[in-house]
């Protein structure tokens, strides 16, 4: 499932305001090294948590998932969705671990919180497409990679993906 890059720019508060300004420049970029740029902002916006606790557990979480500790990562993240329930990225996160150890059920329910909060998670869409595509679920699966693209057109191999589930789903054109 996609995830935000490992080193991203800081982002104070105030510009979380800039988050419309931002996913539209996104939509328009006129090149993949541009769009990455503006990717990254984006992903800080969506890490940003003004608790230090989150912070701190998010931290955690991820060198247990790098390490491949899912259980101990679970486990932090659901502490952090405790204590922010509104803070996106621990739900994403969660979703993310979830679907590495293929429990799709629980991974879309956490899917499910984080499109709530922002429909426009790119990420989100994308490993919700993963999920429906592996569970055979392709036209759906094409719905939704298609949603993710017009969020963000340069995301890596949902081009890919959308041309193989379109000829499946659709057909190829004669």
């Amino acid at each position: 499932m996609p995830q935000a890059p490992a080193k991203l720019p800081r982002v104070n508060a105030g510009r979380a305001r800039n988050l419309d300004f931002l996913l539209g420049a996104l939509k328009v970029a006129p090149d993949e090294e541009s769009a990455r740029a503006v990717e990254a902002r984006i992903w800080s916006i969506w890490t940003a948590t003004p608790s230090d606790t989150a912070a701190l557990l998010m931290a955690r979480a991820r060198i247990a998932m790098d390490s491949k500790d899912y259980e101990v990562a679970l486990k932090l993240l659901d502490a952090v969705i405790k204590l922010r329930p509104d803070y996106i990225e621990g739900w994403n996160r969660r979703a993310t671990i979830y679907y590495m150890q293929n429990d799709y059920v629980h991974s879309m329910q956490d899917i499910q919180e984080v499109l709530r909060r922002e429909p426009r998670h790119f990420g989100a869409l994308a490993g919700l497409g993963m999920i429906l595509q592996e569970t055979g679920d392709d036209k759906h699966a094409l719905d939704v990679f298609r949603r993710a693209l017009e969020i963000n057109p340069y995301l890596e191999k949902v081009p890919d993906m959308v041309k193989s589930l379109s000829e499946k789903v659709e057909g190829r054109d004669i």
